[in-house]
């Protein structure tokens, strides 16, 4: 397979290491970039940058060849919500400590889920985002938003191009603006990149540009396609499946685009205590072109 693919998944960032740890994971798994949070991605707690070990980590990125990684935002920023003034606030204060933080870590790329109207409707919430964004981005900043497309469950924003076209027209500096293309959401909110993956990118491109496209979430879905839920399930295990997702995978449109991988850890069937994350077996099976059908059970007999 072509070897200017540029394939990581999800790493932790934790302990005495932090990211020197993220990307010793990369490594660990056979990633050439990779995607981590700045803290918990259920709240604002996060250490001092000085303690991030980023010195280190850049290092041993340029020992192996790595040349880019994504940050992604916390779920826990709303920018749509107009219905509680305070959490917008917190939102706009937070993520504007993130575009800090991933530019001081050295990444360009900060993935932002759009947010959720909470019932007041998407005009509203888009208006609501509009406004956080403006406030947020800085022309002379190096990072740009991308914001992620949403499967569609409950009042998410960004479950159709439309959407995000919207908040694109309405960001005074949308230079910063890009787009996090992941495929279980698409799936999941109605667009057949099963069978007409081109046909996807046509119509997006028409609304926002392909261009824009930064990163891929290259996650399967648990999911028939237009369900709305939002469930990753194992790469080539789930709904989209393999063939379909190497399609997107390999595609020539978007070879310089980082793909990552966040798939669901496996569970242990004897101890509901323990999982194991199967990044290296899905990139190992990715990069030699065959579906692995027996890569879960292979998994487990490694830990047993």
């Amino acid at each position: 397979m072509d070897d200017r693919l540029k394939l990581g998944c999800h790493v932790g960032m934790s302990g005495k290491e932090m990211m020197l740890g993220s990307v010793k994971d990369a490594l660990r798994f056979g990633a050439n970039t990779f995607m981590l949070y700045t803290g918990a991605p259920q709240n604002t707690r996060r250490k001092d940058i000085s303690e991030l070990r980023i010195d280190d980590a850049k290092e041993l990125m340029r020992e192996n060849g790595i040349e880019e990684f994504v940050v992604h935002a916390p779920y826990i920023i709303n920018l749509a919500n107009a219905v509680k003034p305070e959490t917008f606030d917190i939102a706009r204060e937070f993520l504007a400590l993130e575009i800090q933080r991933t530019e001081k870590m050295g990444s360009k790329i900060l993935v932002l889920h759009p947010g959720s109207h909470v019932g007041e409707g998407v005009e509203t919430g888009v208006k609501q985002i509009i406004k956080g964004l403006n406030e947020v981005l800085s022309v002379d900043s190096t990072v740009n938003i991308a914001l992620e497309t949403m499967a569609g469950k409950g009042s998410e924003i960004g479950r159709s191009f439309e959407e995000l076209a919207m908040i694109y027209d309405g960001v005074v500096n949308n230079n910063r603006l890009r787009v996090c293309f992941d495929t279980c959401h698409t799936s999941d909110a109605g667009y057949d990149i099963i069978g007409d993956f081109d046909g996807v990118i046509d119509r997006f491109d028409k609304i926002i540009g392909k261009d824009q496209i930064a990163v891929f979430h290259m996650n399967d879905s648990k999911n028939e396609p237009g369900a709305a839920k939002d469930r990753h399930e194992n790469f080539g295990f789930g709904k989209i499946g393999f063939d379909a997702l190497m399609y997107v995978m390999y595609h020539k449109d978007f070879m310089d685009v980082p793909k990552i991988l966040e798939s669901p850890y496996i569970k242990d069937p004897d101890n509901a205590k323990k999982s194991y994350e199967p990044f290296k077996h899905e990139i190992e099976m990715i990069r030699s072109g065959k579906f692995n059908p027996a890569m879960i059970e292979d998994i487990l007999s490694e830990r047993k």
